[in-house]
């Protein structure tokens, strides 16, 4: 009796500890920014947009399929739209697909750099409602591939500078402008423009580029939208798995084919997920968003050192952006194998893409997957990959700013910091820069987003607009209200 006294009375410690960490664990007051009205051609800014969506900047996985002569159209087309600003900024081309714009400042304060990438993924005409490249501005929609990823925030970047220009604005600071046309294949084109400001001994007081964004019904309780501000990213890495085998007549089969092989390996690291890990990224989005939760998960999210496994069991089995914000994940992707329906494939191939947490390794990696597959006749090799970026801080001027443009903005948005589960190049400016964040500076729903890199990709013509104030207000913020040289 006596035992069972003692763990009654743990018990109740234990919950009163839990409940109490809930009720401290909510919103620190802080003071919010007024709304800031800035004055925005909305038309002159759809018709930017639409004019880059109409260059077919395609990159493919196979580079011989790329059409170079559309790249260079919108080159040519940026003077063209962007007078004022190829009038005063310097603009260079680094390697073959990078540009590189500097807006000379009144001061010497360590500079702004923004950035985007204007190359796109394929698009499958035949499933899209209109034309994937017509950059058709219709019922108050600018349609096409890139109005979503990333012609938006290059365009509205652009933009925001062409009007300041107009208007006689000089910053007071330096302001970069970093665009590279072959992100969505991981080239070089960010990475090359990184060796150029580094050789120049340019070191930024924030770098930013496309990521997050304004979402709805993301986190768990929290009813307000959110402003998702990525300070770090996961690692995207291919992984492969093969099996090899003689081959031979279906009639006859073997006990084990290639093809069986490989279904056993993926089934194996599918029921053996990587493990729950909360990171410094995690930890900042918990801090900024949890404490805004209802109660239950306020309750969960304040004693994850009692309900991790809960979470844990709750993440797996919900799957999605929650899960994958604290585990690396597996997403099989390219299944190879046979012909014929009456031939035993001599190989089979299985491509799974992994995303990785931060403060784990691409080898790391690879040595767990061996490890869940537990078969030495399937054959796990590295295609491809880039490893974790590393984890910005948000105690600086940069971050700041940021936060106080989406309130001018956005009013009534809660801002956190979170990790991108999607890659980017930001990670190429760690090199010369400690506050790289990811923000695409506009709202998006649930299914906008499933636009991007899918079918019908649009965005209404005033969400521009709004990314263009965004822009425009986040440079003054950062460069001053500006003085005439």
């Amino acid at each position: 009796m006596m035992v069972l006294w003692i763990v009654l009375g743990l018990l109740a410690v234990l919950i009163a500890i839990a409940l109490f960490r809930a009720v401290r664990f909510r919103p620190i007051p802080e003071g919010e920014p007024l709304p800031v009205p800035v004055d925005v051609d909305e038309e002159e800014a759809a018709r930017n947009l639409a004019a880059l969506v109409q260059c077919r900047t395609v990159s493919h996985a196979d580079p011989a399929l790329d059409d170079e002569r559309e790249f260079d159209k919108l080159v040519a087309l940026l003077p063209t739209l962007f007078p004022n600003v190829h009038r005063v900024c310097l603009f260079e081309r680094i390697g073959s697909r990078g540009l590189l714009y500097h807006w000379s400042g009144n001061g010497d304060g360590a500079p702004l750099v923004l950035t985007a990438h204007y190359d796109v993924v394929p698009a499958e005409a035949e499933r899209w409602e209109k034309p994937p490249f017509c950059g058709e501005i219709a019922g108050g929609i600018i349609f096409g591939r890139g109005t979503l990823d990333t012609k938006c925030t290059l365009s509205a970047a652009l933009t925001a500078a062409e009007t300041m220009i107009r208007k006689g604005y000089t910053p007071e600071r330096d302001v970069y402008f970093c665009f590279a046309g072959n992100e969505e294949v991981m080239g070089s084109g960010a990475s090359q423009i990184v060796d150029v400001l580094e050789k120049r001994g340019v070191k930024p007081l924030m770098v930013m580029d496309e990521g997050g964004a304004i979402v709805e019904k993301v986190f768990p309780g929290v009813k307000q939208p959110c402003a998702l501000i990525g300070v770090a990213e996961k690692g995207s890495v291919n992984y492969q798995v093969a099996a090899r085998s003689k081959g031979g007549h279906s009639s006859a089969p073997l006990l084990k084919t290639p093809v069986d092989t490989v279904a056993r390996a993926c089934v194996r690291m599918a029921d053996h997920p990587f493990p729950f890990r909360v990171t410094q990224p995690a930890q900042l989005l918990l801090d900024g968003l949890a404490r805004h939760s209802s109660f239950l998960y306020r309750l969960i999210f304040a004693n994850l050192w009692l309900f991790s496994p809960a979470l844990d069991a709750m993440c797996r089995k919900s799957g999605g952006e929650m899960n994958a914000l604290f585990r690396t994940t597996t997403a099989f992707t390219v299944l190879r194998a046979g012909e014929s329906a009456n031939v035993l494939p001599a190989e089979a191939q299985l491509t799974l893409n992994a995303r990785v947490l931060p403060g784990e390794t691409i080898d790391g990696t690879l040595a767990a997957l061996r490890d869940k597959v537990k078969d030495p006749s399937a054959e796990v090799s590295l295609l491809k990959g880039l490893p974790p970026s590393g984890c910005s801080g948000i105690d600086g001027q940069g971050y700041a700013a940021l936060k106080r443009t989406i309130g001018e903005i956005y009013p009534g948005v809660l801002v956190s910091p979170y990790l991108m589960i999607a890659c980017s190049d930001a990670r190429h400016y760690e090199r010369i820069c400690a506050h790289v964040y990811r923000f695409s500076g506009m709202p998006l729903n649930t299914e906008e987003r499933r636009m991007i890199h899918g079918v019908n990709e649009q965005i209404p013509v005033k969400k521009q607009a709004d990314t263009v104030r965004f822009y425009l207000r986040l440079i003054t913020n950062l460069c001053g209200e500006g003085k005439p040289a």
